[in-house]
């Protein structure tokens, strides 16, 4: 057993997770102490992560932790780290996930269906607003950034007619009675590693992966090594309007449904569906990757 330091960002869904795996790993015997960061990420709100440098503004600083030996692990939401982590780092596990879902919140309306034409729709995920604009064109897409809590104000002061959110951190902040309708994946395709949380570590720590060992669901990690896959052969930019999203069947079969659309303009999205056995990670990402040739073959741009 050991004494293991958690790098954490310091938003309120950030230490929900990173005190989920905290109270895991002690349950395993281990002692475990948070390292709350902020983040560029979490610093600039003024403008969109494409336009700034990406997801992967939220993991650097912890990473920095990691390298510098004042953390071990470091929890992520695994939709925020980048396709390719840096030399010397590795995923160490994938917990199970929660609903990957995307969620519609509003205060006046049940549905999308139910928003005026024109209303007001906040979101600054490039797949989000490709994939609402192809459901209803007629909305008015505007950006939101900040934490969980300042989306909801936003949404609570009239800026909004309604929000699009992942389902996930709702549920694991007590807020799901704010949900009013879930996306199915065949309204709104989510994105790669949605609802999954994944631990790096510096990859000189075996010691570390063995700790973590007992966390991992494999499952999860299968079916998020076959998203990432689709993203990591788009291109891998959060600045790329990209879902995918996979479920397990059973029997070792895994179902892959991909997305990508034109943020310039509205139009058709470019889809990929397919199903094959994928019993390990490495099977998992060569369908990913395969989903990610089709997306091409249909138009689909590289980012």
């Amino acid at each position: 057993m050991s004494h293991i330091v958690i790098a954490t960002r310091e938003s309120r869904l950030a230490l929900w997770q990173a005190e989920h795996v905290r109270d895991l790993l002690q349950e395993q015997g281990h002692t475990v102490e948070l390292l709350g960061m902020t983040t560029r990420g979490d610093q600039i709100l003024d403008r969109t992560l494409s336009k700034v440098g990406g997801k992967g503004l939220f993991v650097k600083e912890l990473e920095l932790a990691l390298e510098e030996g004042r953390a071990d692990i470091a929890v992520h939401s695994l939709k925020d780290v980048p396709m390719e982590l840096p030399e010397g780092f590795e995923l160490a596990a994938v917990l199970e996930r929660e609903d990957a879902r995307d969620a519609f919140v509003s205060p006046n309306h049940a549905r999308l269906e139910d928003l005026p034409e024109g209303a007001v729709v906040g979101t600054s995920s490039l797949r989000r607003t490709v994939l609402l604009r192809a459901l209803r064109p007629d909305l008015r897409i505007e950006p939101l950034r900040g934490n969980l809590d300042t989306r909801l104000r936003k949404l609570d002061e009239g800026h909004y007619a309604a929000i699009v959110l992942a389902a996930a951190g709702l549920m694991r902040l007590g807020l799901a009675s704010r949900i009013r309708t879930v996306f199915e994946p065949e309204q709104m395709l989510p994105a790669a590693g949605q609802g999954a949380l994944g631990i790096e570590i510096r990859a000189d720590r075996p010691d570390l992966r063995e700790a973590l060992a007992p966390l991992v669901d494999m499952t999860t990690w299968r079916r998020v090594a076959a998203e990432r896959a689709v993203s990591r052969a788009m291109g891998g930019s959060c600045s790329m309007p990209l879902a995918a999203f996979v479920q397990d069947l059973g029997d070792g079969h895994l179902h892959v449904r991909a997305a990508w659309g034109d943020a310039e303009q509205a139009g058709a999205l470019v889809r990929a569906e397919l199903t094959d056995v994928a019993t390990d990670l490495v099977a998992a990402e060569a369908l990913g990757t395969e989903a990610a040739r089709r997306l091409q073959a249909g138009g689909a741009r590289l980012g």
